[in-house]
């Protein structure tokens, strides 16, 4: 079954406001996480025009890259180490302005300039995944960016 997203506002709260329902029906009645989290990754990426949108899985003591749009990836990441490793280790959603100004910062792809990340938790409340979208641009993201996202991930 094919879908097609329709997002017509331009403002960023709205554009969410739009996609949120068109991504809880595509989701709906599917179970498997990687296929969801595919679905997810797509529609972020080409709804709101995310440079990069992925998942980074926990597997042992690392994160390793899991279901994403955009350019190729890191594809393993130490707990503590960049902004994904940094939000695992912290258990909270972290926004960044400038990513060359966070401490350990890695340098995926030189032309991510800003991010955020939030922990992704099954229903132990445990860490699983940790969501990670990018932008080419400074500091794109904010609360209404937080707020959204924790929506959208609240949906795996």
């Amino acid at each position: 079954m094919a879908e097609d997203l329709k997002i017509n506002a331009t403002l960023k709260k709205d554009k969410y406001a739009e996609l949120f329902p068109q991504v809880k029906a595509l989701l709906e009645g599917e179970n498997d996480l990687v296929a969801n989290m595919a679905n997810i990754c797509s529609a972020l990426k080409y709804g709101m025009d995310f440079f990069w949108v992925g998942f980074y899985l926990v597997k042992g003591n690392e994160l390793v890259l899991g279901p994403f749009q955009g350019t190729v990836a890191c594809t393993r990441i130490a707990k503590g180490k960049g902004v994904c490793g940094a939000a695992w280790q912290k258990n909270e959603i972290l926004i960044v302005d400038d990513v060359e100004k966070f401490p350990g910062h890695i340098a995926c792809s030189a032309l991510s300039k800003s991010e955020i990340v939030l922990p992704i938790y099954n229903s132990k409340k445990e860490i699983i995944a940790i969501l990670d979208v990018d932008s080419d641009s400074f500091a794109s993201f904010d609360k209404t960016d937080e707020e959204w996202l924790k929506k959208i991930a609240e949906l795996l």
